[in-house]
Parts: C-alpha cells; sequence; structure tokens
C-alpha cells in the first residue's frame, strides 16, 4: 500500500489530469447527449458541451492537477490562457482529422484516436508550461 501511496505522490500530476481528463469527457459527452434532442442541427449542443467541458476542465486543473492560487487579474489572465490552449488544441484537432482522414483517406476513427493523443499532450504541455506555470517572483 505503501507503494501506490509513493507512486501517486510522484506522479500526481499526471494521474489528476487524466482522471480529470476522463471527467471532462462525460461532462462534455453527456451534456452533448441531454441537449442534442432539442436541436436540429449539433452546433448548439456541440459548443455548449465544449464551452461546459472547457470550464470544468479549467477549474479542475488550476484545483487538483496545477495546485494554482492565482487571484485577481493573475487568475483571468490564467484563465484565458487556458481558453485560449484549449482553442488552439481544438483548431489542431480539427486541422489533422480533414488533413489525414478527408484528405489522404486515413481511417478516420483511428486517426480520431491519434489525434486525441496529440491533443491531450498539447493541452497538458500548454497548461503546464503557459497556463498554470510558476510565476517568476519579483
Amino acid at each position: 500500500m505503501e507503494t501506490l501511496k509513493t507512486l501517486y505522490q510522484r506522479y500526481r500530476e499526471i494521474i489528476n489530469y487524466l482522471f480529470f481528463g476522463v471527467l471532462t469527457t462525460v461532462v462534455n459527452y453527456v451534456t452533448y447527449l441531454v441537449m442534442s434532442p432539442f436541436f436540429v442541427l449539433t452546433t448548439v449542443p456541440t459548443v455548449v458541451a465544449w464551452v461546459l467541458s472547457v470550464l470544468f476542465a479549467y477549474l479542475t486543473n488550476r484545483k487538483y492537477v496545477f495546485c494554482s492560487h492565482s487571484t485577481g487579474r493573475d487568475a483571468l489572465k490564467e484563465a484565458g490562457g487556458f481558453v485560449t490552449a484549449r482553442v488552439m488544441s481544438g483548431v489542431l484537432d480539427v486541422a489533422i482529422m480533414w488533413v489525414f482522414a478527408d484528405c489522404i483517406g486515413f481511417n478516420d476513427l483511428v486517426i480520431k484516436l491519434l489525434s486525441n493523443v496529440v491533443v491531450v499532450v498539447f493541452n497538458y504541455v500548454a497548461s503546464k508550461l503557459v497556463v498554470f506555470g510558476k510565476k517568476k517572483s519579483r
């Protein structure tokens, strides 16, 4: 049991990131499932699901993954950076799918899985280094 505790402490950030990433996916999917019957097109429920899942991801990443204690302007800057990174990863996901599935013709399900791996890594690096990176003391 002590070994598990030691492993968790050593890899706490990555384990929490993956755990809350799964929950973020659940928030996104459930929101979409609940809203989609009320709309003819998928755009509105997709956007609402994305917004709620990014909000959930920001709050959980801030508190449980990267343990940020920023307040005021710093917290707003952090939130803006988080959303910007998520928009960029969304564009990256769409671009990967378009190039490899639509243009080249690779299997879209395989490419979607590979794209998700790239997006998860991108989001973690962006969050770790840019959004929740250690602030330089003045």
